[in-house]
């Protein structure tokens, strides 16, 4: 329903002898109405139809009219027209053009409404300050406290007037009431920004201290025998010291500046909080003059009264002056009620509080090995992968199957570009660190699941890989032979072989992979607190080495294949294979394994170990470096996968590990042999060694074989 603003109109009245009546035209949503304000006749103008279900009377119309239209100003009732003016009945036109009006009329009015209720919001979100009545501001026991609690709420609003503003957009629906139509605004809010978080939230973590300990021991150690390079290392370790001291007070002095408006605000609302408190306190002994004689009732009393009001100071709104004096009114019946409890029941009392003296003491005397444990706890927390680790083996398959995707790509380019004379390929190998991904995951996302993961994970994989497909044209040289034949002036016929160099046009396809490693490239992506905490997480695989395969945490020694008698089955096995295998055995870190792979720094090597071995052998696959993700679909794919009740295994067979029962291969090696009750192996990554170990052929954490053709 659209109201509009009155047209006001007077007319000259031809009778010079009557009073001139006062014509106003109204419209209204019955249309176009004329009234005679003098004698209170109401006649319709317009001739559309009326609306019978919204018909009222010209009395209800009228008062509607009033309360929902704004008057027209006094001075314009004297307004004659011009003499001669002819009035005329409004049109469609006019009627838009008061419609337009009233809107930009509402539009105003809601907007002055809205910058209203704001300020009185800000109003409300000061700083809770006391309310006092007259009678407690003539109370001359109060007036210390009352000016008090005024002092204090001031200084706090200044402080707060300090704190950092930023503006934020926000959106406002409201309703226009004469139309009933919904609008939607948008406006900025200036709020106060938050509090800037530590920065050092992952210190330096415990392993690369104790390098930096072992390197100086080891000077240490060498040191007594040459005064120079004593002196030089006690120089260096001074240079070190001092660097370091340096870099922490200028990074605590930055964000000592950073904080000061916060800590000016958090100061003054905390003197402001003691200031209320005291006078709710002082009132409340005012009331209850027998609360003082006794120091219990009193503490008691305090104490209630600090945690009503902080209650109501959270809750209170613009009540809280109404809602703290209820609160104390509260406390105060229950401190009389203790009062009289302790007096009922004075031993129990006493026990009571014996009882907590006692267990006081029992817990300050373990506060210093909770001290002890929580700081402990606090470092593997601060180097540990913060995802769960369903999500971090989630996510690690779902790079490993945009790899493969790579692959098979590479697989097929000649099926997809059918016609050249040459494929010349120059491919770098693929495959990544898998707590390279993982850390910087963490370092940026800090908890990530696969579907928050999925855009940084495009992101990283098209740093990594670059495929590039570019098309060169030879031109090359082929030889025909050819026969001529000829007559002669005596009409001989003769035939003449001849060999001839033609040239034709030979069109290459080269096909270039490369492979940036994720290190290389993450101190682009990262800022230089993300980095720290990336480096971080990588150093200490998350505390979690094993999560993505690659090894075996066994720590014992290799063992002793004397007086083994091995039972060969039908399947021909790869002896040679096997020796070069138990060749290895002794290496501690992986260095040959993972950096034949392609990797430039250490990885869980298990993988990579086998694949070292079968490349010696001859063999260019399979090649993986992660159990779960490349080697097993590479078997499976293959149909060269048996579980771990197969029995027919051979040497050179490689024999997959899933330590949790998750499901997830864990660990690989290769076969040596079985005596018929256990299967004898030898393993890259055991321990960080290349180790002989056997097993039961029933051992529940064999998740199955790598069946390799050697025929």
């Amino acid at each position: 329903m659209a109201f509009f603003y009155a047209k006001k109109e007077v007319l000259y009245i031809k009778n010079p002898l009557k009073p001139r009546d006062k014509i106003t035209q109204k419209m209204t949503h019955d249309g176009l109405m004329k009234q005679n304000e003098t004698t209170g006749e109401t006649e319709r103008v317009s001739k559309r139809e009326q609306d019978a279900d919204f018909q009222k009377t010209p009395e209800q119309q009228a008062k509607q009219d009033a309360a929902q239209l704004d008057p027209v100003s006094s001075d314009t009732a004297h307004l004659l027209p011009a003499p001669g003016l002819s009035h005329r009945q409004d049109t469609g036109a006019t009627a838009q053009l008061f419609h337009r009006i009233d809107a930009a009329h509402t539009r105003k009015a809601s907007k002055k409404a809205v910058q209203r209720a704001q300020r009185e919001a800000a109003a409300q979100t000061k700083s809770s300050r006391l309310q006092f009545t007259d009678e407690e501001l003539h109370t001359p026991e109060l007036e210390r406290y009352i000016k008090k609690s005024d002092k204090t709420a001031d200084r706090l609003d200044a402080a707060k007037a300090t704190i950092p503003k930023k503006k934020k957009l926000v959106t406002e629906r409201t309703s226009d009431e004469a139309t009933g139509k919904g609008k939607t605004r948008l406006h900025f809010e200036e709020r106060e920004k938050p509090m800037p978080g530590n920065s050092n939230k992952n210190p330096l973590p415990r392993p690369a201290q104790e390098v930096g300990i072992f390197i100086h021991n080891k000077i240490h150690s060498v040191e007594k025998d040459n005064s120079g390079v004593e002196g030089a290392h006690k120089t260096e370790e001074l240079a070190e010291y001092g660097a370091k001291y340096g870099a922490r007070k200028i990074r605590q002095g930055y964000r000592s500046h950073k904080l000061k408006p916060y800590r000016a605000a958090a100061k003054a609302e905390k003197a402001a909080f003691k200031a209320n408190v005291d006078f709710q306190y002082r009132k409340t002994l005012h009331d209850n003059p027998q609360l003082k004689s006794n120091p219990v009732s009193r503490l008691w009393q305090k104490q209630q009264i600090k945690r009503q009001y902080a209650k109501a100071a959270k809750t209170g709104g613009v009540n809280t002056a109404k809602n703290i004096r209820k609160a104390a009114k509260k406390t105060a019946e229950q401190t009389r009620n203790t009062v009289a409890f302790v007096a009922r029941h004075p031993a129990g009392v006493i026990i009571a509080i014996a009882a907590l003296l006692l267990f006081i003491m029992i817990f300050t005397g373990l506060s210093s090995c909770s001290t002890m444990f929580s700081g402990t706890l606090n470092g593997i927390l601060g180097t540990s992968y913060t995802s769960e680790d369903s999500d971090l083996v989630a996510v690690e398959n779902s790079y490993a199957a945009k790899e493969n995707e790579l692959q098979n790509r590479i697989d097929n380019i000649e099926r997809d570009n059918p016609g050249y004379d040459e494929y010349r390929y120059d491919l770098d190998n693929i495959g990544h660190n898998p707590h390279e991904l993982a850390s910087y995951l963490t370092a940026l996302l800090q908890s990530y699941t696969p579907q928050s993961a999925q855009a940084e994970l495009q992101r990283v994989f098209d740093r990594q890989y670059t495929l590039t497909l570019t098309e060169t044209m030879e031109v090359r040289y082929r030889t025909e032979t050819r026969t001529d034949t000829w007559t002669d002036a005596d009409g001989n016929s003769h035939t003449d072989t001849y060999t001839v160099e033609v040239p034709y046009n030979y069109y290459i396809l080269n096909i270039k992979l490369t492979n940036k490693p994720i290190s290389s490239f993450v101190p682009e992506l990262l800022t230089a607190e993300q980095l720290e905490m990336y480096r971080v997480y990588l150093e200490t695989s998350g505390n979690k080495s094993l999560i993505f395969g690659g090894g075996s945490p066994d720590g014992s020694p290799s063992e002793d294949l004397s007086g083994v008698h091995f039972v060969n089955g039908t399947r021909p096995g790869n002896p040679q294979l096997v020796d070069l295998a138990k060749s290895q055995v002794g290496n501690v870190g992986g260095s040959p394994y993972w950096s034949w792979y392609g990797f430039n720094s250490r990885v869980e090597w298990c993988a990579c170990f086998v694949s070292w071995c079968y490349g010696q052998a001859g063999l260019s696959e399979p090649r993986f470096a992660a159990c779960q993700s490349q080697g097993i679909p590479w078997f499976t794919s293959h149909k060269q996968w048996g579980d771990r009740n197969y029995s027919n295994i051979a040497p050179g067979d490689a024999i997959f590990f899933d330590w949790d029962s998750d499901g997830s291969a864990d660990h690989v090696g290769l076969v040596i042999g079985t005596d018929g009750s256990r299967v004898y192996t030898v393993e890259g990554n055991s321990g960080d060694a290349c180790k002989i170990k056997s097993y039961s052929l029933d051992y529940a954490c064999i998740k199955g074989y790598g069946l390799m053709n050697w025929n």
